[in-house]
């Protein structure tokens, strides 16, 4: 079916505008040479591109260029040009994430927040349809989601790049009670995450003794392990639509909060999985 764009273009009073709740970042910094550059540049040139809005309760509700109204809000102007479309609260907060992806103004943590609303108001398809509009990987989405679940000193060093994203990750695998202490230990050592895996699996007690077996049955029992965690995957993801059905908000928060934790855990293992069995190719390659 062709798709027609229904949306009016026309000069809206600025006091009719208010900011949508949906908003996935609140605050602009007037002072930043970025606003300022676009104050100047309004001011030039006018406004090039109008903003989005879409109908609302007394008035309109801003869906996207909260920047260029602030701008020209700051100039006193009375009336802006904007294109009124009519969309859901879905469409509205997708828009939005969007248009901060793709400008790259949130950081991981923000990201974090914002992705784990989509995912709680909009439910476990969520993932794959968020992942989808902002052109990244479901793997991409769900790992931002887990950075949430840091120790408040790990996210204060993320959000200051003391700890990168996968760094930060990694330290997810480690047991709570000692993911400050390593945190630490990252920061200072400058540890990559080669490194942390390699203290992570020193720590693990390994029951198999790897001289007992070739390294041919090896890669083929990797194999076959590799294929089992894909089929897991796509089980959970089908099994964690039915948590849509829960009629209480709290209880089917908490049925998709866990579902995600074990897509993250699964995630992790096939990573694993994949590093393993490189190695034993390797191996095999050699006999």
């Amino acid at each position: 079916m062709e798709h027609f764009d229904s949306s009016i273009i026309e000069p809206i009073e600025m006091r009719m505008i208010k900011h949508s709740p949906f908003e996935v970042r609140h605050k602009i910094d007037k002072n930043d040479p970025e606003f300022r550059s676009l104050v100047k540049s309004i001011t030039e040139h006018g406004l090039l591109q109008p903003i989005l809005v879409r109908p609302v309760a007394l008035g309109f509700e801003i869906v996207a260029g909260y920047r260029r109204f602030e701008a020209c809000r700051s100039l006193r102007w009375r009336h802006i040009q904007s294109k009124i479309r009519e969309l859901s609260d879905k469409q509205t907060y997708e828009i939005q994430l969007t248009e901060n992806i793709q400008r790259k103004s949130l950081n991981a943590l923000e990201e974090a927040e914002a992705f784990k609303k989509y995912v709680d108001d909009f439910g476990w398809g969520g993932v794959s349809e968020l992942a989808s509009k902002i052109e990244k990987s479901e793997e991409y989405v769900s790992h931002r989601i887990q950075l949430l679940k840091l120790p408040s000193e790990a996210k204060k060093q993320l959000i200051q790049n003391a700890l990168s994203v996968s760094q930060s990750l990694e330290l997810l695998g480690v047991p709570s009670e000692e993911q400050a202490e390593m945190a630490q230990r990252i920061y200072d050592d400058h540890l990559t995450v080669k490194q942390i895996r390699s203290i992570k699996k020193s720590k693990v007690k390994k029951d198999d003794d790897p001289r007992t077996t070739k390294a041919e049955q090896s890669h083929r029992i990797t194999k076959k392990t590799k294929l089992g965690l894909k089929m897991a995957l796509s089980r959970i993801d089908s099994v964690a639509n039915e948590a849509q059905t829960i009629s209480d908000p709290k209880v089917r928060r908490e049925v998709v909060t866990y579902m995600m934790d074990l897509r993250y855990k699964l995630h992790e293992l096939l990573d694993e999985t994949i590093h393993f069995e490189r190695v034993t190719l390797k191996k095999t390659l050699k006999l």
